[in-house]
C-alpha cells in the first residue's frame, strides 16, 4: 500500500459534539495503516489539547489523555495555529506536553507540537495529499 500524507484538521471544541472524538479515532486508524498522519488544530479545536480538562460538570467522558498516545503511533506532527491560541487567550504553555521518542536520536523525547501562523498552516496544508476537516 502506498503511503499518503493525511492531515486531519480539528476546528471544534472537544466536547458538545462528536467531531473531536471521531477525529481522534480516524487519526489512530490511519496511523495503524502506516500512513503519514499529521493534525492541525485551529479555531476552537485548540481546546482539544489543552491541559487539565475537566468534564465532570457536563456529563461526558474526558478523552483528552488519549492524545498522549499519539507519539506511540508515530504521529508526531501536531500543528497548532498561533492566532487561534491568541484569539482565545491561550499560549503554548496551556497545551498538554505531547511527546514522541525519536529512535534516530537515541530515543530522545521531543515535542509533537509545532506552533505555526496562519500562512505557515496554509503552506503545510498545501503539501498534504488528503485533508479531512472535523
Amino acid at each position: 500500500m502506498a503511503i499518503k500524507k493525511f492531515m486531519f484538521v480539528n476546528r471544534k471544541a472537544p466536547y458538545g459534539s462528536v467531531y473531536a472524538l471521531e477525529s481522534l479515532e480516524v487519526v489512530l486508524i490511519s496511523a495503524a495503516f502506516d500512513q503519514d498522519v499529521s493534525l492541525a488544530f485551529l479555531d476552537d479545536g485548540v481546546y482539544q489539547i489543552t491541559k487539565n480538562q475537566d468534564t465532570t460538570g457536563i456529563g461526558q467522558k474526558n478523552f483528552s489523555a488519549a492524545y498522549k498516545a499519539l507519539g506511540d503511533y508515530e504521529i508526531n506532527k501536531l500543528y497548532v495555529e498561533k492566532e487561534s491560541l491568541e484569539e482565545r487567550g491561550l499560549t503554548i504553555a496551556d497545551l498538554m506536553p505531547l511527546m514522541w521518542e525519536d529512535e534516530d536520536d537515541d530515543y530522545q523525547e521531543k515535542s509533537s507540537i509545532y506552533l505555526v501562523n496562519r500562512a505557515e498552516m496554509a503552506d503545510i496544508m498545501a503539501t498534504q495529499e488528503v485533508v479531512i476537516s472535523f
